[in-house]
């Protein structure tokens, strides 16, 4: 079995350690342009461009289905993706988990770039999901592009802005950017008010790993042998190894382990 993801970045490493979790013994094949990121500033159509280039590059390696784990690329490359590569590679998009945040009651903050923030699409999915829920849109400017560099005051200092234009009342919060996901707890530990519950955070990793498995007919079997699992790590199209940044996250360490390919 292989998976690829696409991100422009970093921000796959954590649906890829989800799929690595559910299925030890998948091949992997990680591809992005780092050169390009960040995506969230760009026109759609140098986003779809790009996108496409990143994917293609994956799709030299006969995946059995690819994950764009990136919420820009779904939001602006989806429907160019699944046209150039489905049926033979399903394509599986990431989508901010509003609707199981929303399910919990409220009141939710959705943490997004920029560019997402307000934009038409998150709005349309508050209206679908989270009607009559309490809902807070909080742009976290910087922090996508602190966490791909790994640099810790400038992550220190994205999240804590953000965390200021919180609500205290949140008692979730959906991380709408897959590079988030990488610093999930400093997140907790920044939003999480003394005296309330504990606030649960909603990422996409484990979704869309279980749907890319479900997609290709596969079942998860977290005990499948790992001794024969490779990753590839495609850099701009051309393989490489994981950047030094990845491993400061534990998901980069999680896939650092298993075999470059052969």
């Amino acid at each position: 079995m292989k998976i690829a993801l696409m991100d422009s970045g970093i921000g796959l490493l954590a649906a890829a350690a989800a799929v690595r979790r559910l299925r030890p013994d998948a091949d992997l094949v990680l591809s992005s342009d780092p050169g390009s990121m960040p995506w969230g500033p760009r026109t759609p159509e140098d986003v779809t461009a790009r996108a496409l280039a990143v994917a293609e590059a994956a799709a030299r390696y006969r995946p059995e289905a690819l994950i764009v784990a990136c919420n820009t690329a779904s939001v602006r490359a989806l429907p160019a993706l699944r046209a150039r590569l489905e049926p033979e590679v399903p394509v599986i998009g990431t989508v901010p988990a509003i609707k199981p945040a929303a399910a919990g009651g409220g009141p939710v903050a959705i943490w997004a770039t920029p560019a997402t923030t307000g934009s038409p699409y998150q709005r349309g999915l508050i209206r679908e999901f989270a009607d009559g829920v309490s809902v807070t849109e909080v742009a976290c400017p910087g922090l996508a592009d602190a966490v791909e560099h790994a640099d810790q005051a400038a992550i220190d200092a994205a999240i804590a802005a953000a965390a200021a234009r919180t609500p205290q009342d949140v008692r979730a919060v959906v991380l709408g950017c897959t590079h988030y996901e990488l610093v999930a707890e400093r997140i907790r530990a920044a939003v999480q008010r003394p005296g309330l519950p504990p606030l649960v955070l909603h990422g996409s990793a484990g979704a869309v790993a279980a749907q890319a498995l479900r997609r290709i007919g596969e079942l998860p079997d977290i005990e499948a042998p790992a001794a024969d699992s490779a990753v590839t790590v495609l850099l701009g199209g051309r393989e490489g190894a994981l950047p030094a940044t990845a491993l400061t996250y534990e998901e980069g360490r999680i896939l650092s382990a298993v075999s470059p390919a052969r």
